[in-house]
């Protein structure tokens, strides 16, 4: 059975004619009618009834007819999903983030390829520290990451999405409840929350580095492998945790985020593999840059210093 004979069935029982049904195929009538008889013959059923005057369909025809409409609309919805899927318009995109990432990044993100790419769906992986999504990346578990630099993977691509002020969340009984800022010295005899060390965190690179350059090491009280837990802690009031600015974008009862007026940035990149030649991937990134989201002014170099 041959898919154009299933056409031409659906055109004669939508018409009930076949002179109208062939014009509408652009054919002669006479081919018409010997493939709807074939048809018939292979089914071994009559799809229609025929007089001088009229065709209709026969109970048989009636249920062909409903099942060939369906099998029709699957057929031009597959071709119709193939051609979006070759041209990077449908398809899958594994995205991994950090945690703080989550809170503002992700839904600028998803607002833009709900947006822009409407047949693309987002499979997402959060709290994802760079060292993972650097891994996820080259095992082709994940499209693109939205990472803190240095990247040390080789074969990995990443270009500046933002810079971030570190900010420091105190419990709202804290004594700097009531600051508008604080300067890092401030935190010396704090009890500091962070990220697990085996984590290889940007973040806690950069609350070091801030740290010593006010003469002290922080003291690490507790440490965590999720931004989330980080702040549970600080609302249970067992210490602070210097974080990405970011965090202030999904505010927690019992936590208040308190700039500070000489720590260091972190950077935030959107990274992806260097051989991914995906229609998906070239998409993704053509929409980002018509919509800002790689900015000027931001060092496409490593994040010293930021």
């Amino acid at each position: 059975m041959e898919l154009r004979h299933l056409r031409y069935f659906v055109a004669v029982a939508e018409t009930r004619h076949f002179g109208k049904a062939a014009e509408r195929l652009h054919m002669a009538q006479p081919p018409l009618s010997q493939a709807i008889r074939r048809l018939e013959k292979e089914l071994g059923v009559e799809l229609f009834t025929r007089t001088t005057r009229q065709v209709a369909l026969t109970g048989a025809g009636e249920v062909f007819h409903t099942d060939v409409e369906r099998i029709l609309k699957a057929v031009d919805e597959a071709v119709t999903r193939v051609g979006r899927f070759s041209s990077g318009a449908e398809g899958v995109l594994r995205i991994g983030l950090t945690g703080s990432a989550s809170y503002r990044q992700l839904p600028v993100l998803a607002r833009l390829v709900n947006h822009e790419m409407p047949h693309v769906m987002l499979e997402v992986h959060t709290e994802m520290l760079t060292p993972a999504q650097e891994a996820g990346l080259i095992e082709r578990r994940l499209d693109v990451g939205v990472l803190r630099p240095p990247v040390r993977q080789e074969g990995i691509a990443h270009r500046p999405i933002a810079a971030e002020p570190l900010v420091v969340a105190v419990p709202e009984q804290h004594w700097l409840a009531e600051a508008d800022s604080v300067r890092v010295e401030q935190l010396r005899h704090e009890n500091f929350i962070m990220y697990a060390a085996t984590l290889g965190s940007v973040v806690n690179d950069a609350v070091v580095r801030s740290c010593l350059a006010s003469d002290f090491y922080p003291h690490r009280a507790y440490e965590v492998t999720e931004t989330s837990a980080a702040l549970a802690l600080v609302a249970a009031g067992l210490g602070v945790a210097v974080l990405p600015d970011s965090i202030r974008s999904a505010p927690r009862e019992g936590v208040l985020c308190k700039e500070i007026e000489d720590a260091l940035s972190v950077r935030l990149d959107l990274a992806w593999r260097e051989d991914d030649d995906s229609p998906l991937l070239r998409n993704l990134l053509k929409v980002l840059e018509q919509n800002d989201m790689f900015p000027d002014g931001l060092s496409d170099g490593l994040s010293e210093g930021l």
